[in-house]
């Protein structure tokens, strides 16, 4: 490769690694942070009353129709929303997974991207490696192991 190749790729990978991918800038915005708890409906009640301006999600007929059909109410239901002014918050149970302190990530960060592919390609270069994926997001670990998702806009 001649000089001018080397600098060529070099700026191409700066402004990759910079966020701006195809000419237009990726960015990740915070969606929602999620706790893992044994008790979700719990601890989300408390946290709605912990922050100002923050509110369990109400439950309208379809959201019970759809719990009842997976053998859950509002009460039992494994993944508990709580909305306010900033980020959602989601509580949810993990099946056969065990809690903390033994080594589970209790809470992670969900981000949103127009082009979750492009910006978890940006994130792997950075340093973030693949946990998993689905079909509308994916659960990457930062440098330092911690669990994130880039989810689908």
């Amino acid at each position: 490769m001649n000089a001018c190749a080397q600098v060529r790729a070099q700026v191409r990978a700066q402004k990759f690694l910079s966020g701006v991918c195809r000419g237009r800038t990726v960015v990740c915005v915070l969606r929602e942070i999620v706790f893992e708890a044994s008790e979700p409906g719990r601890l989300a009640r408390f946290w709605a009353a912990v922050l100002e301006g923050y509110a369990v999600r109400a439950y309208d007929d379809v959201e019970i129709a759809r719990l009842a059909a997976l053998g859950f109410t509002p009460k039992t239901d494994p993944t508990v929303m709580v909305d306010g002014p900033g980020p959602s918050l989601c509580f949810q149970r993990v099946a056969d997974r065990p809690l903390a302190p033994s080594g589970l990530h209790r809470v992670h960060l969900d981000v949103r991207t127009a082009d979750r592919r492009s910006e978890v390609g940006r994130l792997i270069v950075l340093g973030a490696s693949m946990a998993r994926e689905a079909s509308t997001y994916s659960v990457l670990r930062d440098p330092e192991g911690n669990v994130f998702c880039v989810v689908d806009e």
